[in-house]
């Protein structure tokens, strides 16, 4: 990890691609706004709870750990985002 500031800019890219492909599946399927809607709140929540997790690493003063934390963090973007993708694509799946 470079630094907090790039894990941080990160986290924001992946809200984004959430919120956007959210955006264009409204505008494909308007009648399932609802539940898309809801991922998009879901997304959100799932950034601000990832922004917490980097504020706050649980040993701030022991280096192995936070490289350790920062490590498990980043698995957590890739699943926590994945999980939201896969979400909003069995909601455009669905007829």
């Amino acid at each position: 990890m470079a630094n907090l500031r790039t894990l941080k800019k990160e986290i924001d890219y992946r809200l984004e691609e959430v919120v956007f492909d959210c955006d264009m599946a409204i505008c494909f399927q308007p009648s399932k706004e609802k539940e898309i809607f809801e991922v998009m709140q879901e997304a959100v929540a799932v950034r601000n709870d990832l922004f917490v997790k980097a504020m706050n690493p649980a040993e701030p003063h022991n280096r192995s750990l936070v490289r350790k934390h920062y490590a498990a963090l980043r698995a957590e973007i890739e699943d926590s985002f994945g999980k939201l993708f896969e979400k909003l694509s069995k909601i455009n799946e669905a007829k």
